[in-house]
């Protein structure tokens, strides 16, 4: 398969690239196990050493890669920029807690005693070498936010990134071997979607983590189950976006447009589905409408520009199918709705707010990975929940209320792995990501994500 640098805002391709070959793959892999071997043993306060010096170096190389990720995906060089800022602030953030994060944990006395021993204590200890299968939406960060943590547990990594993005996945080797980490501490592996499963099977991959669509996710939870390995997988999503009555609107319609948009739209935890209570609704539309139809598309490198190209041509080409079929079922167009006509070259759609959805459109059930907006309109909190539920998905949800009771109604019944109210979803280091239901399982950051891939080891003594 080709691994190539396509640039998606012109349709060119820039570079391609060799993919690794088997011997390469077996050298790769080779390294990690015995760097391993050796890493583990290294104290917390080596470790942060090298990730801050990771993350200065960053900071220097901060708008070259920018101009890298915008040139091989996509996304603005605004958002390309503070992804790469973000990206240092995780390492910086490990690198100052991991110790702590993972520091014994001693049972209370009495609990040992009745257990028989004289002492117990539970310890973390690394697995081994963690394949990484990642997306190309943020093609830092989605590896940082793996990297920082196991590499700060004491693993190694092998990284297996989107062939689309190339560049930045030879970059990601490069700054970690630059900043002074053993060789084969974290590896990039130039192959296919095809090549993963060989990879994963092999006794020396400890455990893998996959951030991507739902059948790249079953693909490799099946392979792992199989060799019994460990997996977190961070997959689809379809967030809710719900407003009430009481919603401070005009932040809600601005904070709405930057959630549905952001990385032109292509994130999993960007905002899909618009949930508005009927009190509001007409007056959410209007306003939330016109803020879609005045952003303005282009050139992913003019500073001005709020939502580029779609990462890939097949990627619009789902987009507009859903979006067609919705039509077709009886949806109505508020704004967007196709290509723009000024962008015949690029893989560029139009910002688009559609209404009208009902449960049989594909729309309703399947996650738009593009600046696609559908609203809905409800009578009740509990029809909000009840709509907002009513998805294969669960990663993160978003509700504007400023009624205590609405809050604790939503924190309790929303099938997410987060609740943001008054606010749009967003990762944190110091705090936990991931999903329900087809969204995946485990969590990512914080010490639930650096504890994901440790052994916790009990420690029974007696005397």
């Amino acid at each position: 398969m080709a691994i190539a640098t396509v640039n998606p805002a012109t349709g060119e391709t820039l570079r391609t690239y060799d993919a690794h070959g088997e011997e390469e793959v077996e050298r790769r892999v080779a390294a990690a196990h015995e760097t391993f071997r050796r890493y583990r043993t290294t104290s917390f306060a080596e470790r942060a050493r090298l990730m801050r010096r990771a993350a200065d170096l960053l900071d220097e190389d901060a708008e070259d890669i920018a101009r890298t990720m915008t040139v091989e995906m996509g996304k603005p060089i605004t958002a390309a920029r503070a992804e790469a800022a973000k990206c240092a602030k995780a390492m910086r953030w490990y690198a100052d807690h991991a110790e702590g994060l993972l520091a014994d944990e001693y049972p209370a006395q009495a609990d040992v005693r009745d257990s028989g021993a004289d002492a117990a204590r539970v310890l973390y200890r690394p697995l081994g070498p963690i394949l990484a299968v990642m997306p190309w939406n943020f093609p830092l960060w989605q590896v940082v936010r793996f990297a920082a943590p196991a590499l700060m547990a004491g693993n190694t990594g092998l990284l297996k990134h989107a062939s689309n993005v190339p560049r930045t996945a030879l970059y990601l080797g490069d700054l970690f071997r630059r900043a002074g980490f053993p060789e084969g501490c974290f590896q990039t592996l130039l192959i296919g979607s095809g090549a993963v499963e060989a990879v994963l099977r092999d006794r020396r991959i400890a455990a893998a983590t996959l951030t991507g669509s739902e059948p790249a996710g079953r693909s490799v939870a099946a392979v792992a189950g199989d060799e019994v390995k460990k997996t977190v997988l961070e997959l689809g999503g379809s967030d809710p976006y719900i407003v009430m009555p009481s919603a401070d609107l005009p932040r809600a319609v601005k904070t709405a447009v930057t959630a549905r948009v952001q990385n032109n739209g292509q994130s999993c935890i960007a905002a899909k589905r618009f949930i508005v209570h009927t009190d509001v609704y007409d007056d959410f539309a209007e306003r939330f409408t016109a803020a879609m139809n005045a952003l303005t598309v282009g050139d992913p490198l003019d500073e001005s520009t709020d939502v580029g190209p779609l990462a890939t041509e097949q990627g619009r080409n789902d987009l507009e199918e859903l979006v067609d079929d919705a039509v077709r079922e009886g949806a109505t167009v508020l704004c967007g709705g196709g290509r723009p006509e000024d962008r015949p070259h690029g893989w560029y759609y139009l910002p688009t707010v559609l209404t009208g959805i009902t449960p049989g459109m594909r729309i309703h059930r399947e996650e738009t990975f593009g600046p696609v907006a559908t609203l809905y309109p409800v009578s009740d909190v509990e029809e909000a929940v009840a709509v907002a539920n009513d998805s294969p998905f669960g990663l993160s949800s978003n509700v504007w209320t400023r009624d205590r009771a609405d809050v604790d109604l939503f924190v309790r019944d929303l099938e997410a792995g987060g609740v943001f109210v008054n606010g749009m979803t967003a990762s944190h280091p110091a705090l936990p990501f991931g999903g329900v239901k087809r969204s995946g399982y485990g969590r990512e950051l914080s010490g639930h994500g650096i504890r994901e891939f440790c052994n916790a080891t009990t420690l029974w003594q007696r005397t």
